[in-house]
């Protein structure tokens, strides 16, 4: 009891930012916390099923991880990892045919047999993993160039600053069409309301309120640190970077501007978390002109939730709060 006082008196101070994020799963939640990660499902009868356990981070074995620029290509393929797999447990809740489960394939029994489960599983998460990194570097990344080059046939005469513009534009209109077309499907609907469930208690914990669902419920849905402004800074920061990049290499081969795309990423990713990372911790003007494009995108990627959601958030919470006050500040 004393040290949860402690803890809220800490918060009380004012000007509390949490290093604790998490994601939104099918019915639940993962939260991620300094030194323990849980993951909350209600299951289809109405209960939580609850797995949480001890975060391993690369940083404590190899501390040159954990310097500028290096870290954010770490963390962010780390986040991906833990998403792809919280994802992939929470939906073994809800099998897309409850009747009768799929037999395995001869080739997944031979997975199974020559690496062992364990194996198997990791393998398939990376798997997961890597195809969902492509198809986003694919959609966001070297489709616009692709399309950039066919606008490039058409008016063989547009500068190559146009064609940057161009690109440029195409990606972001590219991102927020598929953000606006997965907002409209049912399910994506119901996670994106976890996602609400999860800015709301994070808000509530920094407000320095007590996780009850009254106190969660009246928070704002739009977080300035949600993983969707990380995604679109990600955009602009590629826009800014090819644009100083082609001003300077003219490529004008859409293969050749394809492949500098891709070797520009892990940089691109680099800087968009340092810039996260600092205007995450800052309220300054310049700051929140820089979240302010991100917390506008997320209309279409949180929705209010309901309270049995709300619970779902705290229990996921509540689990990974660490026991030294403060030990989470951002």
């Amino acid at each position: 009891m004393l040290k949860r006082l402690k803890m809220l008196l800490f918060l009380a101070a004012g000007g509390f930012k949490t290093v604790i994020g998490g994601q939104a799963l099918i019915e639940g939640i993962m939260m991620l916390g300094p030194d323990k990660k849980s993951v909350v499902v209600r299951k289809p009868d109405g209960e939580l099923e609850i797995k949480t356990e001890p975060r391993r981070l690369l940083k404590d074995k190899y501390p040159f991880v954990g310097l500028p620029l290096i870290r954010g290509v770490v963390n962010f393929c780390s986040s991906m990892y833990n998403g792809v797999t919280a994802l992939m447990w929470s939906a073994e809740f809800y099998p897309e045919d409850e009747e009768a489960e799929e037999e395995p394939s001869k080739f997944e029994k031979w997975l199974d047999e020559k690496l062992g489960n364990e194996k198997f599983t990791s393998l398939i998460i990376t798997f997961s993993m890597v195809l969902g990194m492509l198809f986003s570097v694919f959609l966001f990344f070297l489709l616009p160039t692709a399309l950039g080059g066919a606008v490039l046939r058409l008016f063989p005469g547009i500068p190559l600053w146009a064609r940057n513009l161009v690109e440029g534009a195409i990606r972001v209109v590219i991102f927020l069409g598929y953000l606006i077309l997965c907002s409209k499907l049912k399910d994506i609907h119901r996670t994106f309301q976890y996602h609400g469930a999860e800015h709301k208690t994070i808000f509530c914990y920094e407000a320095g309120l007590p996780l009850t669902v009254e106190n969660v419920r009246a928070q704002p849905k739009h977080h300035p640190r949600c993983g969707t402004s990380f995604l679109f800074v990600v955009i602009v920061v590629s826009i800014l970077l090819s644009s100083l990049v082609f001003s300077f290499i003219r490529v004008e081969n859409t293969f050749a501007r394809m492949g500098l795309h891709l070797l520009m990423l892990p940089l691109i990713v680099a800087i968009t978390y340092e810039i996260n990372r600092y205007v995450g911790g800052h309220e300054g003007l310049v700051c929140r002109m820089v979240r302010a494009p991100g917390m506008a995108i997320q209309r279409w990627t949180t929705f209010e939730p309901d309270d049995t959601m709300i619970q779902v958030g705290i229990k996921a919470f509540t689990e990974v709060l660490p026991e030294t006050a403060g030990a989470d500040q951002w």
